[in-house]
């Protein structure tokens, strides 16, 4: 690690989140959680694996991160954010 850079207290439990969105399609769950990770990890001052990680899904998504954030804008417009998914786990958003 170098010099300044620090260890996220979420970056294992978020790597394996981000392991999954590597392998998964670009659906509402799955946009959600992304974008929620690059809210958490952007400007942070580490964790650069995991945050080209992140890179890599949007750009196998072929999406932008305006996209991704519009996108997911519009499912918590239209309610879809809040619905429940059977295999949904507890998201943490600290």
């Amino acid at each position: 690690m170098a010099i300044g850079e620090q260890t996220h207290p979420q970056a294992s439990k978020d790597q394996s989140i981000v392991d999954r969105l590597l392998q998964s399609p670009a659906e509402a769950p799955h946009l959600l959680a992304l974008a929620r990770l690059r809210i958490r990890y952007k400007n942070f001052p580490g964790a650069r694996s995991l945050q080209r990680d992140l890179d890599t899904v949007l750009q196998q998504w072929h999406l932008t991160e305006e996209e991704l954030f519009a996108q997911t804008r519009a499912l918590y417009a239209s309610g879809a954010a809040h619905a429940k998914q059977s295999n949904e786990e507890q998201q943490d958003w600290s």
